[in-house]
């Protein structure tokens, strides 16, 4: 498992206790004093060490006009996004974000990393929980004769009730999910018959790659994306497992670097494309780096925060339904502060106390993102899951330790299964998991209300949520010491926000 996506994904080997698979979570024990932030722009001290940059135009000026700053300044545009006004930019000047700022056109701009620009090399290869060919085939003979092979393992559906929404329908083939993630394989027998290559790309530079195949994770890259997209759209085709929605199309938008960084860059040209590429629903199990919070106060940071909300908001307005994991440090987003002490996580991380108010995990923290917790088997807030009143929308499962599943459960039922590259399945846990349960869930609303608009997607998604009380008191160890509080009431509270996703309701016309 990678430290780097543990935000995100937790890798938990069956019959693990959760306290090792979170070895690599942050301690978040409260602090009395922050350590002073790292800007960005102060990590390229001297003319040579290349950054990449965002660069927001102001409204009402003209792109072209910035362009020229740009160059004046010391820098190369790689691509512009004129439609949203923001503008990706290399430089090796140490000064290049100091001077554009005070171009009359730019509204904002900031380093979109702390580590220089060239190429890293790959260092950790990916080891997902893969089921063996014994597991397989054990799976397949326990299960029922109506199910898939593997759907047996797969207690998450019957959960959110999406084996009875199948019953009414599999989703529309016209409908398309875009999993912006590390990359999705879609040569696997149960993604392929579902997967829209139209709609595929690798934004890793900020630049669309249309290449045949750019959208696929690499050997030793992460198989996050792939799980994902097995998870919202696997076939019912009698091949391993089945999806939420099976019958809808997912795309693979390829925006994190081998080794793991999604950058603002590239999580931005990812909206625009799913925008302009006909996706109805996005799907994002990640959080922007370097930074665990981008803080408006801090130069950098508050440029990245504003390109990627001008991303959001567009591929919104042009009608995606925008989902994302709300992450895995059991912190209360909705709260007075956090420490963070992994940021920048490219480079030297520090210890910072931040107010979750004006310092935003995006796009999770966005306006206008469905922002998604995650529960276990037992149907209770995860032991990692972040959360948070007036931040998390909507809750589904993304699975935790056998230890923390309900009593009657198989051993293997505390994680959540998914596709892996190479035509493989295996196990993983995490908000990652929880998220495209609610992409999916959105899907299956677009198939049912084919002219719906984002807001009434949304809309329809958390009033077809089963209510959840809060869980009190969250002792889910069971050593007496309380893990989170919980607020609000049945319906609208900070570990569910409006409740569970339900797939059957979703169906309903």
């Amino acid at each position: 498992m990678s430290a780097r996506l543990s935000r995100r994904t937790v890798t938990i080997p069956l019959g693990m206790a959760v306290a090792s698979a979170l070895a690599f979570l942050p301690n978040v024990a409260s602090a009395t004093e922050a350590a002073p932030q790292v800007s960005a722009a102060k990590s390229a001290t001297t003319d040579g060490d290349a950054l990449s940059y965002v660069v927001n135009v102001r409204p009402g000026h003209s792109s072209a006009s910035v362009k020229k700053a740009i160059t004046k300044a010391g820098g190369s545009v790689v691509i512009a996004y004129d439609q949203i006004g923001v503008i990706v930019v290399h430089s090796s000047k140490a000064d290049f974000a100091k001077k554009i700022r005070k171009d009359k056109g730019v509204q904002s701009a900031g380093a979109t990393r702390t580590a220089p620009l060239s190429p890293q090399s790959t260092t950790e290869m990916w080891a997902p929980e893969v089921l063996t060919g014994a597991e397989l085939k054990a799976a397949t003979a326990a299960s029922a004769d109506d199910q898939e092979p593997l759907q047996g393992l797969q207690w998450d559906l019957p959960m959110i009730k999406a084996d009875k929404a199948h019953q009414v329908t599999l989703g529309s083939s016209k409908v398309t999910v875009g999993v912006i993630d590390t990359g999705v394989d879609d040569t696997h027998p149960d993604l392929a018959a579902n997967f829209d290559r139209k709609a595929s790309v690798n934004c890793v530079s900020g630049k669309p790659n249309t290449a045949d195949g750019a959208w696929r994770p690499n050997a030793g890259e992460s198989p996050h994306g792939t799980h994902v997209a097995g998870e919202i759209a696997a076939a019912k085709n009698g091949i391993g497992m089945v999806g939420v929605a099976p019958g809808v199309k997912v795309s693979g938008i390829k925006v994190s670097t081998p080794e793991g960084w999604f950058y603002t860059e590239a999580v931005v040209c990812g909206f625009i494309w799913a925008a302009e590429h006909g996706v109805d629903i996005t799907n994002n199990s990640y959080y922007t780096d370097p930074w665990n919070f981008n803080c408006k106060d801090d130069l950098d940071q508050k440029a990245l925060v504003e390109a990627v909300s001008r991303a959001t908001k567009y591929a919104e307005k042009k009608g995606t339904v925008n989902v994302a994991a709300a992450g895995n440090d059991n912190w209360d987003l909705g709260g007075k502060t956090i420490l963070d002490p992994g940021s920048p996580n490219d480079s030297t991380p520090g210890d910072r106390v931040i107010d979750p108010k004006k310092c935003l995990d995006i796009p999770a923290m966005l306006p206008g993102t469905v922002t998604v917790s995650s529960v276990g088997a037992k149907g209770i807030k995860s032991s990692f899951s972040n959360y948070g009143q007036n931040v998390v929308d909507i809750a589904a499962p993304g699975g935790d330790s056998t230890s923390y599943q309900r009593p009657d459960a198989p051993a293997t039922s505390g994680l959540i299964l998914g596709t892996l590259p190479g035509g493989q399945y295996g196990y993983m846990a995490g908000t990652s998991m929880a998220s495209p349960h609610v992409a999916a869930v959105a899907a299956l609303i677009k198939s049912t209300h084919p002219n719906a608009k984002p807001g009434q997607i949304k809309s329809l998604l958390t009033k077809g949520a089963d209510k959840t009380a809060c869980t009190t008191p969250y002792d889910i160890n069971g050593d007496g010491q309380i893990d989170a509080v919980c607020k609000g009431g049945k319906g609208q509270n900070s570990f569910y926000g409006a409740g569970i996703a339900n797939a059957l309701n979703a169906v309903k016309k």
